[in-house]
């Protein structure tokens, strides 16, 4: 049974022992940084919030969940893309590498998806997930759920957004 808690003192250095395999760690930022900028988001018109993702009783992976991330870009003077203002974001998602290809990716999508529909910080349009072009595990998972590319780019990286 795949479930989400919010990062805290009992599990957090469990989500810092996860790893991926060595060819997907520039896919995504490493644990240490995302608990790093989901804390630096307080007080910045962004809302983050870390998830432990958990088989049973067992840290197998790491997700976070953004509202207005758009709100990194302009404190940088930078333009965001426009599915990252006032809506939620998946902003990160990572399995460790020994529990991989179990499932366990697409039911932590689905339990971020339970959470952002609790509507923690009011009603939006949709929820935006980005992924590396050549990240095509990501990609067919992130379709099989219904996002679709919308045609923008967040640095280098694919946008798919999904309404809600």
């Amino acid at each position: 049974m795949i479930s989400i808690k919010r990062i805290d003192a009992k599990n957090v250095w469990d989500v810092l022992e996860l790893k991926l395999k060595r060819e997907q760690k520039h896919f995504v930022a490493s644990n240490e940084i995302s608990i790093v900028q989901a804390y630096a988001a307080a007080g910045t018109g962004c809302e983050a919030f870390p998830f432990a993702v958990y088989n049973g009783q067992k840290v197998v992976g790491f997700l976070m969940v953004c509202y207005n991330e758009g709100a990194f870009y302009e404190l940088d003077g930078n333009v965001p893309p426009s599915a990252l203002v006032n809506n939620y974001s998946i902003c990160r998602l990572m399995i460790d590498k020994r529990y991989q290809r179990r499932g366990y990716g697409r039911a932590a999508m689905l339990a971020a998806l339970d959470f952002i529909r609790t509507w923690p910080c009011g009603k939006a349009d949709c929820c935006e997930i980005s992924y590396e072009p050549e990240n095509t595990v990501a990609k067919t998972l992130y379709a099989s759920l219904g996002f679709v590319e919308n045609g923008e780019l967040d640095g280098d990286e694919t946008v798919a957004v999904l309404k809600l």
